[in-house]
């Protein structure tokens, strides 16, 4: 068999030959609890952005906090973005410990430990001295509770989406799981706007000695109420019936490494599909507004200013999207998104690059809706490519590999390569590499719109639909 029918074969739940449904097959999604859970995911996301968002917008400060002033600006700016990709290299091993575990005990409980984590390590970066009080030992404790973030995060996402996902009718889990990009959305613009008022009002030297921990410092309280939200959850229907079924056979779950001996096919299509939203995602939210002011010059206020302005636009637009996907589907709208990358990121780029205020934002603009064709799609779409029972490890490893390779070391990638090369146009050239690596991912996932997802049966909005399913499978 050719290699692309294998990928497509095995990236996706084997075809059997329609049978009677049951009633007591199909799922009635309880729309309260739906509400909560997408509710409290959202939140853990958005508290999760907000802090990575503060901490891209506001590197060229802790640059200044964190590293003697003695080093050359460009190479401080790089330290900091080295210690932004640590938490990436711990995301990997975040999510081999998480994920797996998520798969035994359940979503919810990881959830909850997952979000205190991440509190607890944003609050840490808040407290920790500048280098000019305690030296080599300020980069070194902002390194470790990056990592401390890093690990945490590494369950995160993996298990936002399945939460969301599992909870999910299944003709509308695309607009159900667009609310969680919705948080990354609103997590960015707060961290953005908090950066960006500090920056007009607050004096730099102010900044420097104190200002600049107050984002970091919300931490705490945000944590207790998404901790509170989460403990109040129940577990995913799915993964309820998962764990009954298990129970029942006398096995707690699928052998751990199952995953990479019959899921692998799933797995890349996963690493490339995380690719192409990451770097685009980090290139255009994270490292732009350092472009925009290193770079291009431009006024640091007015740079944030413009990158709060295309995420509020997406955020308008991103509910819509992921209804959208439920009509037309997953693949025909990230196909959209990685030929648009291939095709515009180098026109876009020159509107951001030679363009006046205007035209900037118009080419960024252009490169968020771009973005936000993945925006929409990745959580409905991710989750289907697993079983239910490795459904968290699978996709919390697959998703954290590729982000810890490719999507959080593209601020550190870019800057590194124009410091070296003197050449301003990387930005275009890296997103379009991104977006053929996606499209060959995308052609070889299987559409998976309105489909039950793998290992769980039908679940709907109502009873009346659960009925008409039973009277519809003869």
């Amino acid at each position: 068999m050719p290699v692309h029918r294998v990928l497509v074969a095995r990236s996706g739940p084997k075809l059997r030959r329609k049978k009677k449904l049951r009633y007591e097959d199909i799922t009635v999604v309880d729309r309260s609890l739906l509400k909560r859970a997408v509710g409290a995911a959202a939140l853990g996301n958005a508290m999760e952005w907000f802090d990575f968002g503060v901490y891209a917008y506001i590197a060229d400060t802790i640059a200044e906090v964190f590293f003697p002033a003695s080093v050359a600006p460009g190479v401080r700016l790089i330290g900091t973005f080295g210690a932004f990709t640590a938490a990436f290299l711990m995301r990997p091993l975040g999510g081999l410990v998480f994920g797996p575990l998520g798969d035994r005990i359940g979503r919810q409980k990881v959830l909850a430990v997952t979000m205190i984590m991440m509190a607890i390590g944003t609050l840490c970066i808040g407290l920790i001295p500048s280098y000019s009080s305690i030296g080599v030992w300020s980069p070194i404790l902002l390194v470790v509770a990056r990592m401390v973030q890093g690990f945490s995060t590494g369950g995160e996402y993996g298990g936002a989406t399945t939460f969301i996902a599992e909870y999910s009718p299944d003709k509308r889990r695309g607009f159900m799981g667009s609310w969680l990009e919705f948080g990354t959305l609103s997590g960015y613009v707060l961290g953005a706007s908090v950066v960006t008022g500090m920056k007009a009002w607050v004096p730099h030297e102010t900044l420097l000695d104190w200002g600049w921990r107050i984002p970091f410092l919300v931490a705490g309280p945000l944590g207790i109420i998404g901790l509170y939200l989460r403990l109040k959850l129940e577990e995913t229907p799915a993964f309820q019936k998962h764990a009954e079924e298990a129970e029942k056979r006398g096995r707690s779950g699928e052998p751990f490494w199952k995953m990479f001996t019959e899921y692998w096919p799933a797995l890349l299509i996963c690493v490339g599909l995380v690719l192409v939203f990451n770097v685009t995602d980090y290139m255009l939210l994270s490292y732009m507004p350092t472009y925009l002011s290193e770079q291009l010059h431009l006024d640091a206020t007015h740079g944030l200013l413009l990158i709060i302005v295309v995420m509020v636009v997406m955020m308008l637009i991103i509910l819509v999207g992921g209804r959208i996907t439920d009509l037309v589907g997953r693949k025909p709208v990230m196909m959209a998104g990685c030929i648009g990358f291939v095709v515009f990121s180098w026109p876009l780029m020159l509107l951001v690059h030679d363009g006046g205020l205007v035209l900037t934002f118009l080419g960024l603009m252009g490169l968020g809706l771009l973005l936000l064709c993945f925006e929409v799609s990745m959580p409905a779409a991710l989750p289907a490519l697993f079983p239910t029972a490795i459904r968290y490890g699978a996709l919390s490893i697959a998703f954290n590999v590729s982000v810890s390779l490719f999507g959080g070391t593209t601020p550190l990638v870019m800057q590194a390569l124009i410091s070296s090369t003197k050449h301003d146009f990387w930005p275009a050239w890296y997103l379009m590499a991104a977006g053929v690596v996606g499209a060959v991912a995308v052609y070889f996932s299987r559409e998976t719109a309105n489909q039950p997802l793998w290992g769980s049966g039908p679940s709907v909005a109502t009873e009346a639909e659960a009925r008409e399913l039973v009277r519809g499978s003869g």
